[in-house]
């Protein structure tokens, strides 16, 4: 582990935090090219993994089967907001399924969007499934049960073909047998993948560089890239990393966040791919972490860099609207 792999907290001159980070960049032969902390840690991908489990959806014809558009498969791969456009384009998924929103196993939550969040309660609403960030993940998985003739009923189970069919893909793009992969729970039920932090990367930089696979999954993996290249609004929401860097970028990368400090990026067409782990699970230190490696990387250009650079180094503000802290990166990649 090096000295120091950090995201310091100032208030003012003073460190009052740290959150201890670990990352890996990895090309898409398997090579390590640059890494900062624990570069071995097994972590749990958790939603970081969406884009990877969108695969065999793709691959078993269920797109075209359903009529299913790019902006859904986006949706697919999202940890949404919870707006109205996430919401309708859920229901929307389900209605060409012949499904209603009960045939959703993920619970409901509040949406992470605050002013929608605030507007249905205002209205007396309560949130339902559609409104769980993980909605069109699930409405992917009821999907790929359709498509392949298996149940829509018990799809989180970990012996349901579709949970197979997302654990083989799983396998395949990161390398890590299935027998070795650490089977855990995920706030939406569905079951999560534990792996080591250079093998997520690893998955990521196959997705956007998919050339040393097979036919089908190279146009799979296309597939999803390009939906979200093309629709990164569906993937989080405006005010969101995960779509900013989509769009700050041009879709020169595509990242995806995962609960309890995960992120992972690929760089499509280059043969690289990063992922992030904060030690802690801190989202606080997660996107200047992300975004400092990748300027370290030199993934991001100057002009990138500064229209993300209010997730780069935070500014900290108490209640009166007042500057009293700042969130700063403080580490160095080993090449």
């Amino acid at each position: 582990m090096s000295k120091k792999s950090v995201i310091t907290i100032y208030r003012g001159e003073m460190a009052e935090s740290e959150h201890q980070v670990h990352l890996a960049a990895v090309q898409v032969d398997g090579s390590l090219v640059a890494s900062s902390g624990d570069a071995d840690r097994w972590i749990f991908a958790r939603s970081s993994a969406k884009p990877l489990q969108a695969i065999p959806l793709v691959e078993s014809g269920a797109m075209e089967r359903y009529g299913l558009t790019d902006a859904e498969l986006a949706l697919v791969c999202a940890s949404h907001n919870g707006e109205e456009k996430h919401v309708a384009l859920a229901a929307g998924m389900l209605a060409k399924l012949g499904l209603e929103e009960s045939a959703l196993s993920c619970g409901a939550h509040d949406p992470f969007h605050k002013p929608t969040a605030d507007a249905l309660k205002a209205a007396g609403n309560a949130p339902s499934a559609l409104h769980n960030n993980c909605s069109g993940k699930h409405a992917g998985m009821l999907a790929l049960a359709k498509a392949i003739d298996a149940p829509t009923a018990g799809y989180l189970s970990v012996e349901h073909p579709v949970q197979k069919r997302m654990l083989a893909a799983i396998s395949s793009m990161s390398g890590v047998r299935e027998t070795e992969i650490r089977l855990g729970t995920d706030g939406c039920g569905v079951p999560v993948f534990g792996m080591p932090l250079p093998s997520l990367a690893y998955a990521f930089a196959r997705l956007g560089t998919p050339d040393d696979l097979a036919a089908s999954r190279q146009a799979a993996c296309q597939r999803v890239v390009g939906a979200i290249q093309s629709h990164p609004d569906f993937l989080a929401g405006d005010d969101r990393f995960d779509t900013q860097l989509v769009r700050a970028t041009r879709g020169k990368l595509v990242g995806k966040l995962g609960a309890d400090g995960v992120f992972a990026v690929t760089k499509p067409g280059s043969g690289l791919g990063l992922a992030v782990k904060v030690g802690d699970g801190a989202v606080r230190a997660l996107y200047p972490a992300v975004t400092e490696a990748l300027v370290q990387l030199g993934w991001l250009t100057e002009e990138e860099a500064e229209l993300l650079a209010s997730f780069h180094r935070p500014i900290l503000y108490n209640w009166q609207g007042t500057a009293v802290g700042r969130i700063v990166p403080e580490f160095d990649l080993s090449r």
